[in-house]
């Protein structure tokens, strides 16, 4: 199969590594990729957002199959463009993407197929949503309803801080993302992620990770769009696993194919662990970033044949083999991440790829020769380790080895985890 793949991030880096592999493939291209990306596919100068451009690349190329990393182009319906020209297509349609691009579109599927999640208004004027939360007080959860690159969600603590997250929505701080706003309960536990692949009638369920999505250590600071990962869950456990297939994501995928946009791609489950069971945070229609890379380090099978069965309608019967061993990945940011930052910065040196430890390029570029951080979220360095422990030392010890003056990282990537080790 020749390859596209769209994306230029941590998670594309992961993917293009993880795609290079496999004996299936005769080619791989990415657009518009990165220094990293660079060393398992072929770059192209290509516009993502010029559909008809994508589309006239894979024609010249004869490409089989292009495979969509990030969520923009989705809800944009890149996939839908892609099939219409009957080229091969892994992401759902524009209509399915919904899932991720309208916090409201999930929160009404899950109220009319009873999927458990916290309680919820949706509001498109400042005024009513903050009587809505003084009635409700804090904590409390303030979304902005669109796509805002993981930014538009504050978990408020105080009344104070949801009335300014209100206001921080509708000033425009999110673009066209705010204009409407989803107002939800707080929900007390713990954060799992949970992957399923799904060609619109059968999931086949990947594996489990928990993302560190404060900026500072302690699970404290604003949120970002993710400081390091570590899989599998132990959170997660086989039965949580099984509550989770039949209350959320069978009920999902029932639903999206009743409502006419059946869902092919890969099913991205924010969880809430609280005293009840699973409860849906939101749903993403990607694989996470950085949660893509721990998955990806620790995939056994190869992942290109499975991407192409969710995009053909051929999943079933389909098994999936992960090694034994946790993964776990520490995102190395730009000092002033996740407000403003200094762009074009130097990175003097990376650490040496090795069996159980890798660094993936999430926001890189070459001045003049040189490996420069354009970024917030700038190199996720991913080790394989036999327990989440071990795999803490092995990537912790890779960041010791980059070189780079203006980043910062969070020490205690997989602190939950590490606590179930030491109890």
């Amino acid at each position: 199969m020749k390859v596209l793949l769209i994306g230029s991030g941590g998670r594309e880096h992961a993917l293009a590594w993880k795609i290079a592999q496999s004996p299936q493939l005769t080619a791989l291209y990415a657009a518009p990729g990165n220094p990293g990306i660079a060393e398992e596919a072929t770059i192209v100068a290509l516009d993502i957002d010029d559909h008809a451009a994508v589309v006239d690349f894979c024609r010249e190329k004869t490409i089989d199959f292009v495979v969509v990393g990030p969520e923009a182009p989705l809800v944009a319906g890149l996939a839908d463009v892609l099939r219409a020209a009957e080229i091969g297509v892994f992401g759902p349609s524009a209509a399915a993407a919904q899932l991720e691009g309208s916090k409201g579109f999930t929160k009404d599927l899950c109220a009319k197929y009873g999927i458990p999640t916290g309680a919820y208004r949706r509001f498109t004027k400042a005024e009513p949503a903050k009587a809505y939360v003084r009635e409700q007080g804090a904590p409390i959860v303030i979304k902005a309803d669109g796509l805002a690159a993981g930014k538009g969600v504050t978990v408020a603590m105080t009344l104070d801080e949801a009335l300014a997250a209100i206001d921080e929505c509708f000033s425009g701080a999110f673009g066209s993302a705010g204009a409407e706003v989803v107002v939800e309960a707080y929900l007390d536990g713990e954060e799992a992620s949970f992957f399923c692949l799904s060609d619109g009638k059968t999931v086949l369920p990947l594996a489990s990770a928990q993302d560190h999505k404060r900026v500072s250590d302690g699970d404290t600071g604003p949120n970002t769009g993710g400081m390091g990962a570590y899989s599998p869950a132990p959170v997660m456990t086989a039965e949580m696993v099984e509550r989770t297939m039949k209350a959320i994501i069978e009920p999902t995928v029932r639903g999206m194919a009743e409502s006419g946009h059946p869902f092919t791609g890969v099913f991205f489950a924010g969880l809430m662990i609280t005293a009840k069971g699973p409860e849906l945070i939101e749903y993403n229609v990607r694989f996470g970033d950085p949660e893509c890379q721990v998955l990806m380090m620790r995939m056994k099978s190869d992942l290109l044949p499975l991407l192409y069965a969710a995009a053909t309608g051929t999943l079933a019967g389909k098994k999936i083999e992960w090694h034994d061993e946790a993964a776990l990945t520490v995102v190395m940011a730009s000092r002033g991440y996740p407000g403003a930052y200094e762009k074009n910065t130097p990175i003097a040196a990376l650490p040496e790829a090795s069996a159980t430890t890798r660094v993936f390029h999430a926001g890189t570029a070459l001045k003049d020769g040189r490996l420069v951080a354009t970024g917030g979220r700038v190199l996720n360095v991913t080790a394989l380790g036999r327990t989440v422990s071990d795999a803490k030392d092995a990537a912790y010890a890779g960041v010791n080895s980059v070189s780079w003056d203006n980043g910062f990282y969070r020490r205690d990537i997989g602190w939950r985890a590490l606590a179930r080790e030491k109890a």
